[in-house]
Parts: C-alpha cells; structure tokens; sequence
C-alpha cells in the first residue's frame, strides 16, 4: 500500500464534502475511470479569454468559489474549478494514489471541455490552493509547453513534514519516493511561476511557499508574501495584492 494510502493519512489529508442544490450553472465532468468522473464548475470570461484551471484546498469543493469566481471573471479570466474524488458531485473515493492522476486526466481533456463550452482562451494556467499545490505541480510538471503559468497558493514542499503538523508521524518516509513531490518536481518545472503564501501561515509556513519558489526552474517566477495572512483567510487578509499579482500574472505580455 502507498503510505500516502494509509486510513491515518488518508484521514489527515482528506476531508470531503457533498454538493447539495441546484446544479452550478455551468457544471462540468471528466471521466478518470470507466464510469466514475469528477465534477467541477466552470466561471466563463470573454470567450478568448486566460483561462486558470484550479484546484482547492482539502475541506472545500468547487461550489464554495462561486462568489470568488467573479473577482476572476470581473478580471477577465475564465475559472475552473474542479474536485477531487468523493468532494462535490464527483464520484469515488479520494486518495493520494489517484489524486494527481486524475489532475493530469482533467487537464488533457481541457481542451474538450472549453470547446463545448464555445471557449477558446488565449493561455492556459493551472493553480492549486493547499493541498491543491500538489494536483497543479503534477500538473505543470506533465503539460511542459501547453501551459502558460502556475500558481500555487499556500503551497506545500514536503509532505511528510505537512503530516507532522497534522498529527501523523510517517516513518521511513522518503518524499520523492512516496510522497507528492512538490519541491522535487519544481525543480523540473520552467514554466513561469507564481507563488502567494501567507506570512502568518502556521498549518503550512510561508517557509515552505519560499522553498517551492527558490527550487522552481523558471527563469520567470513570482513570490508574492501577505505577511499578515494566514491559511485560510490570506485571500480576505490580501485581497487587493493577491489580486493584482494573478491579473498581472495571468495578462502579463
């Protein structure tokens, strides 16, 4: 068993939600496995529109974006927001093993999913928020040259070390081996970068956020502190800088 498998991590890691209601207005699903998909929901700019496919932290689900998707769209950006397994309308169970896969099959069938939605965006970014880090750098690490940026916010570096804080110790651990690999694969990423982190974070300290950054390859890459933000209200604390540094991330020429 993968130790990311484990019930004691898998616990830590992972705390889904269902999404009751109303469909969104523009619900999206891929499929991952034969009969199983993933839903998400998809915040339409102008048709050529930078569009940011994104994926969120442990405890929300797409639906919780909807009032932030208008600061994106206001932005001219079009936002997609996907689930994980099991969070949302998806189907299954999350787990680390099929967490980044499923991030590489939603974005290879990207492509697919704006065209039926009559969009045709003029770049592509990916960004992961928390545990969203590792789903967007997986990401990155497999689309190379058909992306235009990543994103990460409150991003971690080790996994094992993001478990310690959580309250699981995992012996014998060794994170390129059996962890995500953020701070791995960001060495291998030269895709333009930005990085927002949070200076009061303590569930993943901004330590870790400047540590994705100093390992990531781009020539291009951004680091961007709120010092007075934490982990779960650096958009509110920051607004008006985390704002402008994705608008001029994502339009820069």
């Amino acid at each position: 068993m993968n130790l990311l498998d484990r019930p004691e991590v898998q616990q830590a890691l992972f705390h889904p939600r269902v999404e009751y209601g109303a469909a969104a207005v523009c619900p999206v699903a891929v499929e991952v496995e034969p009969n199983l998909t993933v839903g998400g929901r998809l915040y339409p700019a102008q048709a050529d529109a930078p569009a940011i496919l994104f994926y969120h932290g442990n405890g929300e689900i797409a639906a919780d974006y909807d009032q932030i998707a208008r600061l994106y769209t206001q932005m001219d950006v079009t936002l997609l927001v996907v689930d994980y397994r099991g969070y949302g309308r998806s189907g299954g169970t999350p787990a680390a093993s099929n967490l980044l896969a499923d991030a590489v099959t939603v974005f290879d069938a990207l492509g697919r999913v704006l065209k039926e939605n009559r969009l045709i965006p003029s770049r592509l970014y990916v960004m992961g928020r928390s545990l969203g880090s590792a789903a967007a750098i997986e990401v990155a690490s497999h689309a190379a040259g058909r992306l235009a940026g990543l994103i990460i916010e409150s991003g971690f570096s080790d996994t094992f070390a993001l478990l310690a804080r959580l309250g699981v110790g995992v012996r014998g651990a060794d994170e390129e081996r059996d962890g995500f690999g953020n701070g791995v694969k960001m060495a291998r990423i030269n895709t333009p970068t930005l990085i927002i982190h949070g200076g009061s974070d303590v569930l993943i300290p901004a330590a870790d956020g400047r540590e994705l950054y100093d390992r990531c390859a781009a020539d291009d890459k951004r680091w961007v502190l709120i010092p007075d933000g934490g982990h779960n209200d650096l958009m509110m604390v920051g607004l008006t800088a985390y704002l402008e540094a994705v608008r001029e991330f994502v339009h820069a020429e």
